[in-house]
């Protein structure tokens, strides 16, 4: 089992810096007993000039407030405050490339009634791409993504990942790397903590809001298109589809942007080292590191 912390990892939680050994939570609060809970995962990297630097930590602090505004869970905290916790977080346990998860909890309540406050928690560790560095077989799940009428679906809450964690085991107990979830209409939604982009004929799509959460990662991927005069567009589609492509990949805070070599047995079209999809990774790789990036390097 991988170990998250030792005896001397030190974390953020209500204001102080604590030893991640020696704190508590109340066997009692509301996350624990009903996943009552919203989180974010965040990367800090040691960027080109030798700083260390915490990718798009506004963006991932901005969401962080509204999933909490979204299932009324209180949010006292300023970003500023938040950002220099983390940074204070990473100092302190001397590292530099890290995953860092941000946690609002809630306090003791046997009730279904909204919290009338909550805590806060900052810890981080050292942590590889989420799904690793090989193309990934990923196969289509049997579960499907919540319905957006039973939920926020664009809140990062904890409860929710149940259903990442049923679609992911599914995966694996069949053989495969990771599952692919579809929406109640048969759209291709997410995978179970990451975004899917595919290229077709010189274009790149994308599942457009609504069923699946619009992570951070996928909008600097489309960013990154944009830049990268990549044509792309967010737009339904279904898993024929999506078999008929010519490469897709993942991409997520914690799995960066990572390819797919096939889907339910079937490879894509095209070698990953000559996909639109192998150009993003590395220009992905290059934002978050601080470095230039020329598309002539798409088949380094």
């Amino acid at each position: 089992m991988y170990s998250y912390y030792n005896d001397n990892t030190i974390l953020y939680i209500d204001g102080e810096y604590r030893k991640a050994a020696e704190s508590t939570t109340d066997l009692y609060g509301q996350s624990l007993h009903y996943g009552y809970a919203v989180f974010e995962g965040i990367r800090a990297y040691k960027t080109a000039s030798g700083e260390v630097k915490i990718f798009k930590a506004k963006e991932h602090y901005d969401r962080l407030r509204r999933s909490c505004e979204l299932i009324h869970i209180p949010f006292k905290w300023t970003n500023e405050e938040l950002i220099e916790a983390t940074y204070k977080v990473l100092e302190l346990n001397n590292m530099e490339e890290a995953y860092i998860r941000p946690l609002v909890f809630c306090p003791p309540n046997m009730t279904l009634k909204a919290a009338s406050e909550a805590h806060i928690l900052i810890c981080a560790w050292e942590w590889g791409a989420y799904l690793g560095e090989k193309l990934l077989k990923i196969m289509t799940s049997s579960y499907e993504r919540p319905n957006p009428k039973a939920f926020k679906i664009e809140s990062k809450s904890a409860g929710l990942y149940v259903n990442s964690i049923l679609a992911s085991q599914e995966a694996k107990e069949k053989g495969y790397d990771e599952g692919l979830l579809l929406d109640q209409q048969g759209f291709v939604a997410e995978g179970p903590g990451a975004n899917v982009f595919f290229e077709k004929d010189g274009k790149v799509y994308t599942p457009p809001p609504g069923s699946i959460l619009p992570g951070i990662t996928r909008a600097t991927v489309i960013e990154l298109c944009h830049e990268l005069n990549i044509p792309i567009e967010e737009k339904l589609f279904t898993i024929d589809e999506l078999k008929k492509a010519d490469a897709a990949w993942f991409c997520g805070t914690a799995a960066e942007v990572v390819g797919l070599e096939s889907l339910d047995g079937q490879p894509f079209g095209k070698p990953w080292a000559q996909s639109l999809g192998k150009v993003l990774q590395q220009a992905y790789k290059a934002r978050v590191l601080e470095k230039e990036f020329e598309r002539a390097e798409q088949l380094a």
